[in-house]
């Protein structure tokens, strides 16, 4: 059986040149036979915050108040689907359309989600991403031969608590690589 990387970080190397790519950190939430799905959790959108989501889609946000920060950032979770909202959390309590990727961490697309903010049953932690990233059968595990990705477990600090512009270092702290001391060009040994 193939290892899967499903709850585990990609840290960008620090040569990757694409710059929606460069010094990211994505959160793989499904890895099998066909391929791969992650979530960017360290691109924040310019001018996008939580707020400005409740507001489009008429969730009143003065609920929120003892929720998640509505000013926090929306972040970029990938090229493709960019106009569909994805948000990573910490709740056990199943939403409309969840996937449990962890004990610990859930991926829910569905609007009630958003609409709990603010009371009890709400995720502890949360983070909302517009967009995901797709990799088809074997193309993960090629890039990675080729030295594009680090990989390292999942943390909820690195998800949820580290500053966003602190998660790519801090992912690669996690599993002892400091990533200013790495060279800007792949290879192999």
């Amino acid at each position: 059986m193939k290892t899967t990387l499903q709850h585990q970080l990609l840290i960008a190397m620090p040569g990757i040149k694409n710059p929606l790519f460069k010094k990211t950190v994505i959160y793989i939430c499904e890895h099998n036979q066909d391929g791969a799905m992650g979530i960017i959790i360290n691109k924040p959108l310019k001018n996008i915050k939580i707020q400005h989501i409740l507001k489009k889609l008429n969730i009143e946000s003065s609920r929120c108040i003892f929720g998640p920060k509505i000013k926090d950032p929306v972040i970029m979770g990938g090229p493709q689907a960019k106009e569909r909202g994805f948000i990573l959390h910490s709740s056990k309590k199943p939403f409309y359309s969840s996937i449990r990727i962890s004990d610990t961490t859930t991926i829910t697309t569905s609007k009630d989600i958003l609409e709990s903010m603010g009371i009890i049953e709400e995720p502890q932690k949360i983070l909302v991403a517009l967009g995901y990233c797709t990799w088809g059968k074997n193309q993960l595990e090629k890039e990675l031969l080729n030295n594009f990705w680090l990989t390292s477990s999942a943390n909820h600090d690195i998800l949820f608590n580290i500053p966003i512009s602190k998660r790519w270092t801090h992912a690669a702290k996690n599993i002892g690589i400091n990533m200013y001391q790495l060279s800007v060009h792949f290879g192999h040994a």
